[in-house]
């Protein structure tokens, strides 16, 4: 579906908030990470609504604006740094992973470059008091974000978290457990 599509859909009902996750989740790496997909998913909701909502939701807009520069950009971090060398460390040749690792680390500099235009356009609509629909490339660049994020999870969740799930020791498990918490500043008991 184009921009235009999108825009001359009904506007569907307002998302709200993307909630964050327990943080006593974070004991299970994987779930985590899979949890976090779905605050991702519901990113793209908003994004999708923000594309086409006429009025102006301030809260949503800077809510949806800290978790693409926190939430979104520690998510990043997680796979770059920790996931995705445990996984080349742990996967055979036969799984031939590198060739999605290496397309899920370029989505990602592309996430980081959609990210900054979004983010520019929050902080316009911000300032100006204006729905993000009505600034000018506001539908395109929130559309791009949002189906760009689907993308890349739809890879994600076939692919990587599987083969995680297979290949990922007890302690590798427990090492990216550590290292997520203490992202978030987060004490594991």
């Amino acid at each position: 579906m184009n921009v235009e599509e999108h825009v001359a859909q009904p506007l569907p009902c307002n998302p709200g908030p993307i909630e964050s996750s327990p943080p006593a989740l974070l004991k299970e790496p994987l779930e985590f990470l899979f949890a976090e997909h779905y605050r991702h998913r519901h990113m793209c909701k908003v994004l999708e609504y923000l594309a086409i909502a006429s009025s102006f939701d301030a809260g949503l807009i800077a809510s949806t604006d800290d978790f693409i520069r926190y939430d979104l950009a520690l998510h990043v971090i997680d796979e770059e740094e920790d996931l995705f060398p445990l996984l080349r460390r742990r996967c055979s040749e036969e799984d031939d992973i590198e060739d999605v690792l290496g397309r899920l680390s370029a989505d990602h500099a592309l996430d980081q470059e959609l990210a900054r235009v979004v983010r520019t356009l929050f902080a316009q609509s911000l300032e100006g008091r204006v729905a993000p629909s009505a600034l000018t490339g506001g539908p395109k660049a929130l559309l791009q974000l949002a189906q760009q994020e689907k993308s890349h999870m739809a890879l994600e969740n076939a692919v990587v978290m599987p083969l995680a799930r297979r290949r990922l020791t007890p302690d590798d498990l427990e090492a990216l457990s550590l290292r997520l918490a203490a992202r978030r500043g987060v004490a594991l008991a």
